[in-house]
């Protein structure tokens, strides 16, 4: 049998992401794929690097946790934007990672084809807890 958790456990663990995470919270997108897991090293090409607003998601609810607002930094550099990592404020400890696109990714962009100093905009960040 599948163990289930109740909504409530669920926007906990959700919420548990960014306290654990903590403020300062650093994003960085690549244009190499997304490693193994958070422990692997950094993907190759980083082109960009934004220290996240103090409170950068949502409050939990039903199961799911969104970005706050939207979020504009300039590119370092130019390339095509592919997976992205969240690290802690010194921006050694991996927490999160994942994709990055205009569509059907863990991060959503205005655009994922960069130029240098150009501003990308986040549109769109959703983590959806499991066992429902």
């Amino acid at each position: 049998m599948t163990v289930q958790y109740s909504v409530a456990a669920r926007n906990a663990m959700l919420d548990a992401i960014e306290s654990t995470t903590g403020t300062g919270a650093k994003l960085y997108m690549y244009s190499g794929a997304v490693p193994a897991n958070c422990a692997a090293a950094d993907p190759a090409g980083e082109l960009l690097a934004m220290t996240l607003p103090t409170d950068w998601m949502n409050a939990a609810s039903a199961g799911t946790k969104t970005l706050l607002g939207s979020w504009t930094v300039a590119c370092t550099t130019g390339g095509t934007a592919i997976s992205y990592r969240i690290k802690d404020s010194t921006g050694t400890t991996t927490h999160e990672q994942g994709t990055v696109g205009t569509s059907a990714t863990d991060i959503v962009l205005d655009n994922n084809v960069m130029t240098a100093t150009q501003n990308v905009t986040i549109t769109a960040k959703t983590i959806t807890a499991g066992n429902a």
